[in-house]
């Protein structure tokens, strides 16, 4: 438990208390005790996946959409309709977040946290402060939360609009504030030329480090429209994350009645779609140097996809022509992240970081401040990796892969 003499922000209670309210130093105490008691400090950490709530910033977001009249519609709504205070224009159902009422992490639901405004900044530069110095966070890449749901907007030109004002916002408010933050852009992925256009805009700007597909969409990744926004990456050298995201409007979630249900499968559904398509019709070999990641999703569905996509591919090649190789060795040349590990079966799990090459293939996530969000002792403490293996997972892995 964290020290209150020296910190006096941080108050102890008898039985842990975590509520909207409590200070995320506290809910993270063990964190920093597992620092030093696993020897973090003497690793070079890259949070390869966390998050902050753009919805606490909406009305400022909203004042960079570049259409006059969609604008002015956001900002009404949102001024006129109190359950749209935070949300307006975007397409999360705020009637439905379940993942604020059940889980041991409630803090994150009302945004009620105390913070302290530092120099006129946004409020979720000093939270996403706190969390990287608890958990000894060297880097810290950083991702939007409700926009993970923009690829299901039912409305493309507004699904584009907000990508566009968002990003616009995020650089100039929080990624330009802090040289230790680092991020991969979301790509309005409904408009080619939009991405095309954005990727000319930021590739370069400092904290840039590459580029994000929200994973929920409609939309296949290997349509034609999307190859150049794979060659321009691949040319500037730059990643292309596929991040997994929720959403209660896919076909096969309509037919489970449990958020458990939902978000065991909604995750991972997305990703095991893209990885697909992106590898059987023949991606990696037109983009080899392509570096592809895949976020969020976990790591228990990839050695299921690398055993049945190889069954496949066996017995019918002639689907895929361009492969020159099974669709598990593409599979381990592609990077995950860590979150959320599953880690009920350490048998299951040693198979699993062997069958991915995780001492050279996976990266360390938090997923920090979600319900689930896994923390780098979590990483540190697994008996069958090695300590070169976990210094790579933890930092040295992204370290290559992002250029940092």
């Amino acid at each position: 438990m964290a020290d209150k003499k020296t910190d006096p922000k941080v108050k102890l209670h008898p039985v842990q208390e975590i509520t909207i309210q409590t200070d995320s130093r506290e809910i993270l105490a063990n964190a920093k005790h597992d620092v030093g008691a696993y020897g973090l400090d003497k690793y070079f950490i890259i949070d390869v996946d966390s998050h902050h709530v753009e919805t606490d910033s909406w009305d400022e977001i909203l004042e960079y959409i570049e259409d006059p009249v969609l604008r002015f519609n956001g900002k009404e709504i949102s001024k006129n309709w109190p359950t749209a205070k935070k949300q307006g224009l975007i397409n999360e159902p705020a009637g439905l977040m379940f993942q604020d009422a059940q889980g041991r992490i409630l803090h994150q639901a009302s945004l009620q946290e105390p913070v302290e405004s530092v120099n006129g900044e946004v409020r979720d530069l000093t939270l996403i402060r706190r969390a990287k110095e608890t958990m000894n966070i060297a880097i810290q890449v950083v991702f939007p939360q409700p926009m993970l749901e923009i690829g299901m907007h039912p409305s493309p030109e507004i699904a584009t609009a907000l990508t566009l004002a968002y990003n616009k916002w995020f650089t100039k408010n929080i990624l330009s504030k802090d040289e230790k933050l680092r991020s991969l852009l979301a790509l309005p992925f409904e408009d080619p030329a939009a991405c095309i256009r954005m990727i000319d805009e930021y590739a370069g700007f400092p904290g840039v480090i590459g580029f994000m597909v929200t994973s929920q969409r409609r939309i296949a990744v290997n349509n034609n429209a999307y190859m150049p926004i794979y060659k321009k990456l691949e040319e500037l050298g730059l990643p292309l994350a596929f991040h997994a995201g929720p959403t209660l409007s896919d076909s096969m979630v309509s037919h489970m009645n449990k958020f458990l249900s939902i978000h065991a499968m909604s995750f991972v559904t997305c990703n095991m779609l893209h990885l697909t398509n992106w590898v059987i019709n023949g991606l990696p070999e037109r983009f080899p140097k392509l570096k592809v990641v895949w976020v969020e999703s976990g790591l228990a569905w990839l050695p299921f996809m690398m055993q049945r996509l190889d069954h496949e591919y066996l017995m019918r090649q002639s689907d895929a022509p361009l492969l020159k190789k099974r669709p598990s060795h593409y599979m381990r040349e592609m990077y995950y992240t860590s979150q959320p590990m599953e880690a009920t079966d350490l048998d299951l799990l040693q198979a699993t970081f062997k069958a991915i090459n995780a001492e050279t293939q996976l990266m360390y996530s938090s997923d920090w401040p979600h319900w689930d969000f896994d923390t780098p002792g979590r990483m540190a403490w697994l008996p069958f990796l090695s300590d070169e293996g976990k210094r790579n997972i933890l930092g040295e892995t992204a370290r290559k892969v992002f250029n940092l």
